[in-house]
């Protein structure tokens, strides 16, 4: 990955970056990062928000825009987009339920081949983070000091079937829910779909 890429992936991961963040994370200089920031953003790729700090000036925060977001697409998404359709026409809601229902079973079946039920909740979340990264989500999982677990997903390979039919959405968090048991309770507090810039839940013992 060169550096201009590295900088989009910083920027998709850990959202809003200063040129000086940035410069640290990659080992350049501020100077080095503002110009590769100021190449994307001639691009189109970046833009940034001054946001104002409690003491000194504002620090400027460099974001990806709409057209460096889509640089990381969402997976065949004008073929889903158009199976949706076709299922609603062929076969109603009743179908599409159908269709979810199958893929449901599917991704509860692979993560539940990859987590390890007799592991502790961080082991548990970590290996369904593993899962959701491979299957495109650019997915990670911490510790947080009260003892609950944050899954986040910076990125959604399903996006555009999502926005058509959020029935996907409510799917997946009642997977996460089953396949990380019992002992703990699974929120949604981050929403693609609301307007976040990624999805996130948190994982608490119950």
């Amino acid at each position: 990955m060169n550096t201009a890429d590295h900088i989009l992936f910083l920027l998709k991961t850990r959202g809003p970056q200063t040129a000086q963040q940035l410069a640290e994370t990659l080992d350049l200089t501020s100077m080095g990062a503002r110009r590769q920031l100021e190449t994307a953003q001639e691009k189109g790729l970046v833009t940034f928000e001054d946001v104002a700090e409690k003491v000194g000036r504002p620090s400027r925060r460099w974001l990806l825009t709409a057209a460096g977001h889509a640089r990381y697409p969402d997976r065949h998404a004008d073929l889903t987009l158009q199976l949706i359709t076709q299922v609603r026409s062929l076969f109603g809601e009743e179908g599409l339920d159908k269709l979810i229902a199958a893929r449901e079973q599917a991704s509860e079946e692979l993560y539940r081949n990859n987590i390890d039920s007799g592991g502790d909740l961080p082991e548990r979340v970590a290996a369904l983070a593993t899962v959701r990264d491979a299957e495109g989500y650019m997915a990670e999982s911490e510790v947080q000091p009260d003892g609950s677990v944050v899954l986040v997903e910076n990125h959604c390979p399903i996006c555009a079937a999502a926005k058509e039919c959020q029935k996907f959405c409510r799917s997946e968090l009642d997977v996460f829910q089953r396949v990380l048991g019992p002992d703990c309770k699974v929120e949604r507090y981050e929403h693609v779909l609301n307007g976040a810039r990624r999805c996130a839940y948190k994982i608490q013992p119950v």
